[in-house]
């Protein structure tokens, strides 16, 4: 879906005194929005491109200049990226008065050629190659996260270490104890809707405190737009109310992790070119070819659908989480789920990202191994059934970052798509939480050590 404001609507709004400040904002490593608040007279004077420091997708959680990076570093000076605002991203922001937003996408400041491993260049990279095959992907992503009573500053002075979930039992689906969460749920829905992003629905998930909200299935690009501004405005949203909001994969080893899901398929002239009618499962030849090299590359895509150290906490047997890199039908068991079986809303859900993803590097590594599985012809297997979870034979989802990061690192097909530059990056990005977390004594060893050892 478009976003809500063209050129001519925001000049209206800015004249009427309705919008007086416009964020530009580039997607980092992390699947953030960083970026600048323009005053908005200035952004209709010079709104064609601005700069960012390139350290913004060298840098980790806590904005270290992480050591290692060919892409930029102290020795070459930490130099500029262009930014060049998309106005087709243009919309308000309702829950920030005053203020409208846009997508920028980076360029090297010297060539103005694509930045090629900045999040959103690297999907529509993939997305291009796709329409060069004569397909428009098509996805859809969704969200769960954790909401406390607490607000974020109050968890961040007391570490983190007691954080009160908003419902004390599991709220799955359940309409009367999730409405004390309304002050939060109700704004978010109707905050995105007004700013351009069609949301579905929001609901109770299978823990104390969950949610998950989801926007309509749009084409890839759109898509991530759109999950970065939901996770942004929740985040704000909550703020507001004097809560807070997690998106880790796993905030708690006693709860359950919290997913970002992706559905996708192929379109061609507005139809959706997976369904096959004749077909047992209504799946089409390409389909299934589609799911093979998604399959075929299950372990190297894991790098970007669990980035970080702590996405590998959430991959537990009888959790809703998979453990599996195989295909079932309409079974949450497995890491790959077949979706509207016999219906022209046949599509792939993949289940193994987690709600810390980067949705543009996920699905630009889905999209890319289903583009292989397509121009390589490959075969699906059959699917499994019954409990995934206790098939033995089946291969395993890496457990690790380190196994994930090694196996995208020698992925033939990763380099081909992305480009040798991109994978290193990354892997070197896991590398460096890896590093980190090896020099960092934690809660666990001092409760488990401190007397015994």
């Amino acid at each position: 879906m478009p976003a809500n404001l063209t050129m001519d609507s925001l000049k209206t709004a800015i004249a009427a005194g309705e919008i007086d400040t416009v964020a530009v904002a580039l997607v980092d490593m992390q699947g953030r929005l960083m970026g600048k608040r323009f005053h908005a007279q200035h952004f209709l004077d010079a709104h064609d491109e601005t700069h960012c420091c390139n350290y913004l997708l060298a840098t980790d959680y806590e904005m270290f200049t992480v050591p290692g990076y060919q892409a930029t570093s102290w020795e070459k000076g930490y130099g500029d990226y262009t930014m060049r605002p998309d106005l087709s991203t243009l919309r308000r922001l309702p829950w920030a008065p005053g203020t409208a937003l846009c997508m920028a996408d980076l360029l090297d400041h010297h060539s103005h050629e694509p930045v090629p491993h900045a999040p959103r260049n690297v999907l529509a990279a993939q997305v291009a190659r796709a329409h060069d095959m004569g397909f428009e992907p098509m996805m859809a992503t969704e969200l769960e996260f954790f909401m406390f009573e607490e607000s974020f500053k109050e968890l961040f002075d007391a570490g983190y270490q007691t954080p009160t979930p908003t419902a004390r039992f599991n709220v799955d689906y359940a309409l009367a104890e999730t409405s004390g969460d309304e002050a939060v749920m109700r704004p978010l829905r109707n905050g995105l809707y007004a700013a351009g992003i069609p949301v579905e629905c929001s609901k109770g998930e299978a823990e104390r405190g969950q949610h998950e909200i989801n926007a309509r299935y749009s084409d890839a690009l759109d898509t991530a737009d759109m999950h970065v501004l939901i996770k942004m405005a929740t985040k704000d949203i909550a703020r507001q109310a004097g809560r807070s909001v997690t998106f880790m994969a796993k905030y708690n080893h006693d709860r359950v992790g919290s997913s970002s899901h992706v559905h996708q398929s192929l379109a061609q002239d507005g139809a959706n070119i997976f369904v096959d009618a004749s077909d047992p499962h209504g799946m089409s030849a390409l389909m299934k070819s589609y799911v093979a090299g998604q399959l075929a590359h299950a372990d190297a895509l894991t790098l970007f659908l669990a980035p970080n150290i702590n996405s590998y906490k959430r991959f537990v047997s009888g959790t809703f989480a998979p453990t599996r890199a195989v295909w079932s039908v309409d079974n949450r068991t497995a890491g790959f789920r077949l979706c509207g079986e016999g219906s022209k809303a046949v599509r792939i859900e993949c289940r193994i990202g987690g709600a810390d993803l980067n949705p543009y590097m996920a699905c630009a590594a889905l999209l890319a191994a289903g583009l292989d599985g397509i121009a390589k012809g490959m075969t699906l297997g059959p699917a499994l059934s019954g409990d995934v979870y206790q098939a033995a034979d089946a291969p395993e989802v890496p457990r690790t970052l380190g196994a994930a990061a090694e196996a995208a690192s020698k992925s033939a097909m990763l380099r081909a798509a992305f480009g040798e530059e991109v994978v290193d990056h990354y892997c070197r990005a896991a590398m460096w939480e890896i590093e980190e977390q090896n020099r960092v004594v934690t809660d666990w060893e001092v409760a488990r050590g401190f007397e015994r050892a």
